[in-house]
């Protein structure tokens, strides 16, 4: 009977370490999921179109998808044969931290207006 007793006991222990393992995989792989936002989306967007560019900044949120995160981009002409540079900045607030991402890309774009660099009348902002 206490043979029984002593198997019944480590049972329970090797069972019970096994769904702690289980519960904490389950919580790694859901904390995997959580997906945000990130500036490489922008940059592919804007990259994937064929869009003129116009000096200057926009800013926007990405609504549902990921409240609470907002984006920047300026475009500023660094070449007088259509070559622009686009700063894509995003703003994130997870937990108490705010996280910030940024890339810069160059894109051609041949039929954009002139900007300041060729001697239009093109605006230029920074990111402040």
């Amino acid at each position: 009977m206490l043979e029984v007793v002593i198997a019944i006991g480590i049972f329970c222990m090797v069972a019970f370490a096994v769904l702690e393992l289980v519960v904490t995989s389950l919580g790694a792989a859901r904390s995997l999921q959580i997906r945000h936002a990130d500036v490489g989306m922008l940059a592919a967007e804007l990259s994937a179109t064929n869009n003129i560019l116009e000096e200057g900044d926009e800013a926007g949120d990405f609504g549902d998808f990921y409240p609470g995160a907002k984006w920047e981009r300026v475009v500023t002409e660094v070449g007088s044969n259509g070559l622009f540079q686009v700063d894509f900045r995003v703003r994130e607030k997870i937990g108490r931290k705010e996280a910030v991402s940024e890339t810069s890309i160059l894109l051609y774009r041949p039929g954009s207006p002139k900007g300041k660099m060729s001697g239009g009348t093109g605006k230029s902002f920074g990111f402040q």
